[in-house]
């Protein structure tokens, strides 16, 4: 499964991903490479910062949604992202969206949970997979 995540990020304590949902599609790394370059470099930053060092709680810049939904924050841009259920030391990014208000609004949140429920069943598919392909 390793081999076919797509890493924003590799670092000392998680590696950051980006969620595949359920049509094979990665919608937080097609927002991410929409976004302007300093956009991109600050958010880098913010992957940085949980790769290398852990859950953050500086709320400026990450955010928590509920039922194991966080989110990276820079300024109006939001990128959601969970900690992987089936893959230790895996943090995937779901989706972005530019914030309109103070919250988060529930239709990016509702959103999010699909597309981590999406990717999660997909791991565990591709797990079992690979097991019995390294059995024969």
């Amino acid at each position: 499964m390793n081999a076919e995540r797509r890493l924003a990020y590799d670092g000392k304590m998680f590696r950051i991903a980006f969620a595949r949902d359920g049509s094979g599609a990665y919608p937080g790394e097609e927002f991410f490479n929409l976004l302007s370059p300093e956009d991109k470099a600050k958010l880098m930053q913010l992957f940085r910062i949980l790769g290398d060092h852990g859950k953050h709680n500086n709320r400026e810049k990450f955010g928590h949604l509920g039922d194991g939904l966080y989110e990276f924050k820079s300024f109006q841009i939001r990128m959601p992202y969970s900690y992987a259920k089936y893959e230790r030391g895996l943090v995937l990014i779901t989706h972005g969206f530019r914030k309109q208000r103070n919250d988060a609004p529930p239709a990016e949140i509702e959103r999010a949970k699909r597309i981590i429920e999406e990717d999660s069943t997909a791991a565990k598919v591709h797990a079992i997979t690979d097991q019995r392909t390294k059995r024969r």
